[in-house]
């Protein structure tokens, strides 16, 4: 090999150095770890779309009134609750995380295994937890998302879960229409919750949020690919129906984290993606979340809301 062959070489070598480096600062990994500002999806994906300038949709009022006027906007998340932490954890693991096994309920509508799964993945609510159990992972160095409803150790090394998915997080791709997936409107969890370090070290929200609704109509509508609900009322929200806060809504009085979440709700809005307590905002646990200045966020009403005009409703 001649001098100049091993000069470019180690450019490449270096370069490959440099750009590794960058991804191990940029991507934390661990437990809701950092994503160091880098979007989830695409910047054309739907959870990244600006919706203020959007049209009123020509039922908002009646929508917005099913799911309460006057009930407060809810931080699901925070520190801890009841002994667990407060929220959907999800972890961020590197390409050479060990792939386990996973056995479905409803195994028609889930991506088969297996996931890279670790021993002591953190879920929703804790390993004691009796409520919906999801499991978030990341995968740092394959870009792609991995999700599991009511997941439980198997005690074999493997898992057993209600459904699960998986996103690459590259690309736009839906899930196929009628399909479920770790949500109940088929669209991945992670994408829509608020996270400590978006909030916290970022100082903004560049996508929509996830948010929950008691009684939702047997329909969904883009991106959402799923429904549930046996009501045909066409005054409740259907699945992936996207809301958000009034442009002249006041939030300069809020605490600094919550004017963060506001002002993304003003831009980017929020999608009713299950079914679950009215105006409950999701978000991922932190200890280093504030949970008195969280509570602040009660004072939004949903009278300030508006929902962001839909496409076409798909009821089969």
């Amino acid at each position: 090999m001649t001098s100049k062959h091993v000069a470019i070489v180690g450019v490449l070598l270096i370069a490959f150095a440099t750009n590794a480096i960058a991804q191990d600062n940029s991507v934390k990994l661990g437990p809701n770890a950092s994503f160091g500002g880098k979007r989830l999806l695409p910047d054309d994906n739907p959870w990244n779309q600006d919706i203020s300038k959007e049209p009123v949709d020509p039922n908002s009022d009646n929508l917005i009134k099913s799911i309460g006027l006057n009930k407060p906007l809810h931080p699901d998340f925070g520190t801890v609750y009841q002994g667990a932490p407060s929220g959907i954890p999800y972890i961020i693991v590197s390409g050479n995380q060990k792939n386990v096994p996973v056995k479905f309920s409803y195994v028609d509508e889930s991506d088969p295994g297996p996931y890279p799964v670790p021993s002591d993945a953190p879920i929703e609510g804790g390993p004691k937890s009796k409520g919906d159990r999801h499991i978030l992972i990341v995968d740092r160095d394959n870009w792609k998302l991995y999700e599991l409803f009511s997941a439980y150790p198997d005690g074999q090394g493997g898992w057993k879960a209600g459904s699960g998915a998986i996103f690459d997080l590259n690309s736009n791709k839906l899930r196929p229409a009628g399909w479920t997936s770790a949500d109940a409107a088929g669209l991945p969890i992670l994408p829509g919750l608020v996270r400590y370090d978006e909030v916290m070290e970022q100082k903004k929200i560049e996508h929509a949020l996830r948010f929950t609704i008691t009684k939702s109509r047997r329909a969904y509508v883009y991106p959402a690919t799923h429904f549930a609900s046996r009501s045909n009322d066409p005054n409740l929200p259907p699945m992936g129906m996207r809301v958000r806060l009034k442009a002249d809504y006041d939030i300069s009085k809020f605490p600094p984290e919550v004017q963060v979440i506001l002002r993304a709700l003003k831009k980017y809005g929020m999608i009713v993606a299950d079914n679950g307590g009215d105006w409950f905002i999701s978000g991922a646990p932190d200890p280093r979340w504030n949970d008195d200045n969280l509570r602040a966020i009660k004072k939004v009403k949903g009278s300030a809301f508006e929902v962001v005009k839909m496409g076409k409703l798909v009821t089969k």
